[in-house]
């Protein structure tokens, strides 16, 4: 299944895709269903994405018998307000995370960054995996991205894949940790390179040259769609699916998701070492290979060196998971208090 999140005035709520251009919302499309006894429900699905995850054994269920009822009723569905065309509506970020932690998973990406900054491979990396934690109420979707003058100081784009929590979890062994992923999404972590590489010197890790944006979607993927592009390992699923950075419509970026070190499973299992991974929480993948400005400037591919700059529109696609697409805009930068 492929589910979104879309704007309903003042509401976001979740809704499936059916038939590729139709969203359909969850909630009352369940209730339209069950009012006209022509689905009986063991659970009356809720209104957004996160309900969903928090219910999402009994709720994944009753979503597949959903979608499968929906398949041919959307032109009905769309006369009573409950499925929309793509055009009408706006998407959101699949959901709005409990948390957001980023990992290090492409060796790649690691190396070029670390010898843009003139620093050498260090063997740790392949001890375990690393992450940090972002900001979950900085999460965006498709469409535009608001930063002050001073992300534009070498701003950033990051093409990522990332996971969400759909189990609760706590000392999650690698070999079970791929049940606990509810589906994938593109994400794009925004970062602004000059604030970074002042904050990294002090070694305490990224703080405002990460935290003002990350974005997310268009669509939360669920595991079944990636069965023929899964290879199961012993460390945990691998995902032969390719990866692409588009900027004002010029690709510049491939990889592929196949290539990361550490595997989610794997991440999984370190993030939830004594604590517990709640549903809703989000696990970004890392950067790909060449999947950033601050790896391809390092190639000379661009010179003088290339940062975003306002007005630039960034597309992030992952294959099977849908295109993520963005456009920088400076925000005026008045003090606000609510």
């Amino acid at each position: 299944m492929r589910l979104v999140s879309y704007r309903l005035g003042r509401c976001v709520r979740a809704a499936l895709v059916s038939q590729e251009d139709w969203v359909v919302d969850v909630a009352a499309a369940c209730e339209f269903a069950q009012r006209r006894a022509a689905l009986r429900c063991s659970l009356l699905l809720p209104p957004t994405m996160l309900q969903l995850l928090e219910q999402w054994e009994v709720a994944y269920t009753e979503l597949r018998r959903l979608q499968e009822w929906c398949a041919g009723r959307e032109e009905l569905l769309h006369s009573e307000g409950i499925a929309f065309s793509m055009k009408e509506v706006v998407l959101e970020a699949p959901l709005q995370p409990r948390s957001v932690r980023d990992g290090y998973a492409f060796r790649q990406h690691v190396e070029s960054a670390r010898r843009s900054r003139g620093l050498p491979m260090i063997p740790e990396y392949d001890l375990f995996p690393v992450f940090y934690f972002s900001n979950h109420q900085a999460v965006t979707g498709p469409g535009p991205v608001f930063v002050q003058h001073h992300h534009l100081e070498r701003l950033d784009f990051e093409l990522e894949c990332a996971v969400v929590i759909g189990r609760a979890a706590k000392n999650l062994p690698a070999s079970l940790a791929d049940r606990c992923i509810a589906g994938f999404m593109v994400m794009n972590d925004w970062s602004a390179r000059e604030l970074q590489s002042q904050e990294m010197k002090l070694n305490l890790g990224p703080a405002k040259g990460k935290d003002f944006a990350t974005s997310l979607g268009p669509y939360l993927v669920t595991p079944d769609e990636l069965a023929d592009r899964t290879i199961l390992t012993p460390e945990g699923n691998q995902y032969d699916l390719q990866m692409t950075a588009r900027l004002n419509g010029e690709q510049i970026s491939q990889d592929t998701l196949r290539n990361m070190t550490w595997t989610f499973a794997q991440i999984l299992e370190r993030a939830s070492y004594g604590v517990w991974l709640y549903p809703g929480d989000v696990i970004g993948s890392g950067t790909c290979g060449t999947g950033c400005l601050l790896e391809l400037n390092g190639t000379g591919i661009f010179s003088p060196p290339r940062w975003l700059r306002s007005g630039d529109t960034v597309e992030l696609t992952i294959e099977r998971l849908g295109t993520l697409r963005n456009t920088v805009v400076l925000a005026e930068g008045e003090s606000v208090v609510l």
